[in-house]
């Protein structure tokens, strides 16, 4: 089975409202909810994988004013969320469902648990009276897998995913399954493909990660990192070049994104930040380059297939910052083309920055991923500028490998092997800090 670029695009670029972690334990409880037609809830029953509990914890929900936790997300998305809008399922709640939230998590209503295994996993079991609904997500963020009302399960819901072909699997393991043979070649060859619909879609795009940009430029939100760097500039101990202007846009959004603005991302392979990361530093240094628009969205597009080529290898969710490795590779790539280079010129930038990032561990979704989205964006134009200068990195380095395909396989066998212990610990911390504020 083969895909094209329109197919990628569709599958894995979409717009999610707040961090997409919260967003699916939303989603799976107002799936849930949606069940019970109305009732009144009595208890809220939680399970997530470890990662979805890292990414969950600490990043504020839209919405609520600047609330935070697992069990807030749950009870918004329940008690006000509309499941037909995936991951923008936080753009129906209002004030009673957070008054009903609060009471309900004050009553002791809301039990959250650890599934041991990891891979991307929400189980949602909501309690009315005599009735119980479930609802269960896996492997992707609006993937729901199972829904029952009172142990009977439910088939017939538009809010089921389908599974595509004889096999079984779900169409987004059999994208990655293909993604994961492809060369670089494949993926350049790729950008003839975008056509005028592509082009369309990647313009939106474009405007809700600049919307985002602005609000954090404007109100300083969350730690303020863009509009710091803007303050910098003005004080003349920054100068504006192609790598803070990536900087400067795409911490902003992250700023604005990470405090819980009710403003939607234009996510890229899951992930709202990722999306950030993929297009803001592309879109940030047009104006340093002779091209016209359509070279840059198809750049963007470039950007949007490396981000899903690299996580496909990486795993949606895992202690290595997909913001810098995956997103930060679609990016450098995207710029790499932007600026003339070929796809040689991209395989260096692509080793570049995973020579640079690699190290860099997912701590959970936060204010602070501004921080990280700060740094991938100059690394990633810094990355495509040392390689149209003939700087490369060497395979005898490291995780390095001698093609981009072999490093990207290394930096999946890091993730899935080699880092699985340092999310225990990650987790570990989060979760005695947490204990303590108790």
């Amino acid at each position: 089975m083969s895909f094209t670029v329109k197919d990628i695009l569709q599958m894995e670029v979409t717009p999610a409202l707040g961090c997409t972690e919260p967003a699916a334990i939303a989603l799976a409880c107002a799936a849930a909810a949606s069940l019970l037609e109305g009732e009144e809830i009595d208890r809220l029953e939680l399970w997530v994988d470890p990662n979805i509990y890292k990414n969950g914890t600490a990043v504020a929900i839209p919405g609520t004013d600047g609330m935070t936790g697992l069990d807030v997300a749950a009870g918004v998305g329940a008690f006000g969320g509309n499941p037909s809008i995936g991951l923008e399922v936080f753009d129906t709640v209002d004030q009673r469902s957070i008054d009903k939230t609060k009471a309900l998590i004050d009553s002791k209503g809301v039990d959250i648990h650890l599934f041991e295994e990891t891979g991307l996993h929400v189980k949602a079991v909501i309690t009315s009276g005599s009735d119980s609904a479930v609802a269960e997500i896996k492997e992707l963020h609006n993937n729901i897998v199972y829904l029952s009302l009172n142990d009977i399960e439910i088939t017939d819901s538009n809010l089921l995913s389908k599974v595509a072909g004889s096999s079984g699997k779900s169409a987004m393991a059999l994208l990655e399954e293909w993604l994961m043979d492809l060369k670089l070649d494949d993926i350049y060859e790729m950008i003839d493909e975008i056509d005028e619909e592509d082009l369309a879609f990647l313009k939106k795009g474009v405007e809700y990660n600049v919307t985002l940009a602005e609000y954090g430029l404007k109100y300083g939100s969350g730690l303020g990192i863009g509009k710091a760097i803007e303050r910098l500039l003005k004080q003349k101990l920054l100068v504006k070049d192609m790598a803070t202007s990536a900087r400067i846009l795409t911490s902003a959004a992250a700023d604005a994104r990470m405090s819980g603005v009710n403003l939607p991302a234009m996510s890229s392979a899951g992930s709202g930040n990722h999306g950030l990361t993929a297009i803001l530093p592309i879109w940030a240094i047009k104006d340093f380059v002779a091209n016209d628009e359509e070279t840059v969205l198809r750049a963007i597009g470039l950007s949007h297939v490396i981000t899903a080529y690299v996580k496909a290898h990486t795993g949606r969710l895992s202690a290595v910052c997909g913001c810098s490795v995956a997103a930060g590779a679609g990016a450098t790539a995207g710029i790499t083309y932007l600026v003339g280079g070929d796809v040689e010129h991209m395989a260096g930038a692509i080793k570049n920055i995973m020579e640079d990032l690699a190290g860099v561990i997912c701590d959970g979704a936060k204010a602070g991923c501004a921080l990280k989205l700060n740094t991938a964006a100059g690394a990633a134009v810094q990355a495509a500028l040392f390689s149209l200068q003939g700087i490369n990195v060497q395979d005898t380095d490291g995780i390095i490998g001698q093609s981009t395909e072999q490093t990207v396989k290394n930096i999946g066998t890091l993730s899935h092997q080699g880092m699985v212990e340092t999310d225990r610990t990650i987790l570990q911390i989060m979760r005695e800090k947490e204990k303590g504020r108790k």
